[in-house]
């Protein structure tokens, strides 16, 4: 579950925040009046994740087994291929993030109602779609004894953590290191991502798909009962399976070696760029997007 809360965490802060972007530039420029139309666009995009994640959980139980595990690795991988994406463009884009969103907001309301609720629906929406997949892939690693259902509210108080932070750090009431936050989250998701990676290949195996599902790399299964608490901690927390086969073995090897040092490298030349100032007239909600710098 606290996979699950990470995830929910980051990413909720990620989409509040640039919500708070986006009230800010319309608040100051006297946009008021698209306000509205900005959340009409927002609710729709939460709704559209709300209903992908309920058609990957019940989607796919009327297929045989074969199907299921077939449907569940391929999605697992593109939820990793996603999240990757997402950590590196973080990265790199979050500078740049504010004055990108006051651009696309200025555009917007030079035109209709319309132009408004889809700069509120895509903005939103694409973190949305994203963060359904992956919680999606990251429960069904973890191998939850509880179903979804306890991983979903985990998700879900991180998310409200996360927007409880943002309205903090909007109202002034909370000062946050956010570069650091987003740095130090997105090296622990390399890691939830390549178990996420690594058990796709093993769903894939067991579909019949990929070969060598009885070639295990090792089998701690007697000394690390899947069930003991910490078998259970371990396999919440990094998807760490006891009993792991040699494909599943060099996904996450391979995964690791090559997207780490790439994300530490990402990281440290973004810290290495000169941070741009903050104009003290802008609104608090604006000021937000500069303390992911």
């Amino acid at each position: 579950m606290f996979q699950t809360f990470l995830i929910g965490l980051r990413e909720g802060l990620e989409a509040a925040l640039i919500v708070a972007i986006l009230m800010g530039y319309l608040k100051r420029v006297g946009q008021h009046s698209a306000l509205k139309p900005l959340w009409t666009g927002v609710v729709a995009a939460i709704l559209v994740a709300l209903g992908f994640g309920a058609l990957l959980t019940f989607g796919p139980s009327t297929l045989t087994f074969e199907a299921q595990e077939a449907i569940g690795g391929s999605l697992s991988i593109i939820a990793v291929g996603f999240v990757t994406w997402m950590i590196f463009w973080m990265a790199s884009a979050s500078r740049g993030l504010k004055k990108d969103l006051e651009s696309r907001a200025s555009l917007a309301v030079q035109g209709s109602t319309v132009g408004i609720v889809v700069l509120g629906a895509l903005t939103v929406g694409r973190e949305g779609l994203e963060t359904a997949l992956f919680l999606w892939a990251a429960t069904r690693a973890t191998g939850s004894s509880g179903g979804m259902l306890a991983p979903a509210l985990a998700a879900v108080l991180g998310i409200l953590v996360a927007v409880l932070i943002a309205w903090a750090i909007t109202r002034g009431l909370l000062r946050l290191n956010l570069s650091t936050f987003f740095r130090w989250t997105g090296g622990f998701l390399v890691i939830v991502a390549a178990g996420v990676l690594a058990y796709g290949f093993h769903d894939l195996q067991e579909a019949g798909i990929l070969p060598g599902l009885s070639a295990l790399a090792f089998d701690l299964s007697a000394t690390i009962p899947p069930t003991s608490w910490y078998g259970v901690l371990l396999k919440g927390v990094f998807n760490f399976s006891p009993a792991t086969t040699w494909l599943e073995f060099a996904a996450w090897w391979l995964y690791v070696l090559i997207v780490m040092p790439l994300f530490i490298r990402r990281s440290r030349s973004g810290r290495a760029r000169p941070t741009a100032a903050v104009s003290t007239t802008s609104h608090p909600a604006s000021d937000a997007a500069a303390a992911t710098a």
